[in-house]
């Protein structure tokens, strides 16, 4: 089986519609996949509506953005039902924040120079959330930064211009919710949060700790060396293994879905007791 758990559709700061990113699976051989918008499950209809036309498992998910040691990372629920109202409930706080930190940014971005960013960010947006990335698209468009990359490093960190702290829940808290809904938790991307590798240890004992399922062995960027590396973590601390490609669909992003690197056989896999592997 192909599997990828951990794509974004335009619900949140991907390019393409739930349907078109399901149809995209599709020619892409996934017969597993999951949607996982951040902060919302809005797209979760849709995609399933697709799947279930052109005959796709769809995997209901979301990633969910927490608070550690005051810093943010990021938990994917897979299998929530997106009707749980203690879910519901936590995606509506992280949203409304969201739209508080769009007003931030777009203020301090003006000071920088930047007029009617808030207005211009959202003609990029497709949907109604407005996430950093979008601010980034927005900043290349106006030819104030050649690419995303430079964009975040300028503007939208720190005490940057854009730079606006994350009020997020915090990590035990995102845990529950997705939990509650009947879904499984895992720490997405372990290796992207510029941490040592001491410090992430301690991340995944407290997440552990605090009932976190599993961890993304594999993504769409990972190396053989660091499968090895996070595949040896999640055994250590009694993870279950999730593979995710991350994808977006942006113009100058190189991961594709489904195309994955292997899974290593030492791991116990997120899915191991879903129904559908019968």
């Amino acid at each position: 089986m192909k599997i990828d758990l951990h794509n974004h559709s335009y619900y949140s700061d991907g390019v393409l519609s739930p349907s078109e990113l399901v149809l995209l699976a599709k020619q892409q051989g996934c017969t597993v996949f999951a949607l996982t918008d951040h902060d919302t499950t809005d797209g979760l209809l849709e995609a399933q509506q697709q799947a279930d036309n052109v005959g796709l498992q769809l995997v209901h998910g979301v990633e969910v953005s927490a608070k550690w040691s005051n810093m943010t990372v990021h938990i994917v629920g897979l299998g929530v039902d997106m009707n749980n109202a203690v879910l519901k409930q936590g995606l509506k706080r992280h949203q409304a924040f969201r739209q508080i930190r769009a007003e931030k940014m777009a203020r301090g971005l003006g000071g920088a120079g930047v007029f009617n960013a808030l207005d211009k960010v959202k003609l990029v947006a497709k949907k109604g959330m407005i996430t950093r990335t979008h601010f980034a698209q927005m900043l290349v468009q106006e030819g104030v930064c050649k690419d995303m990359r430079s964009v975040f490093k300028r503007f939208l960190t720190g005490k940057k211009p854009g730079g606006v702290g994350g009020q997020w829940a915090q990590f035990d808290e995102v845990i529950k919710w997705i939990q509650t809904a009947g879904g499984k938790a895992v720490l997405a991307h372990p290796l992207r949060y510029r941490m040592t590798n001491t410090k992430i240890k301690r991340l995944l004992s407290h997440l552990s700790g605090a009932g976190l399922d599993g961890i993304e062995v594999v993504t769409g960027s990972s190396s053989a060396d660091e499968i090895t590396q996070v595949s040896q973590w999640a055994k250590e601390f009694g993870l279950l293994a999730s593979v995710g490609s991350d994808y977006h669909g942006w113009p100058n992003q190189r991961v594709r879905i489904g195309q994955l690197q292997q899974m290593p056989n030492v791991n116990e896999t997120v899915w191991k007791d879903w129904l559908w592997q019968d």
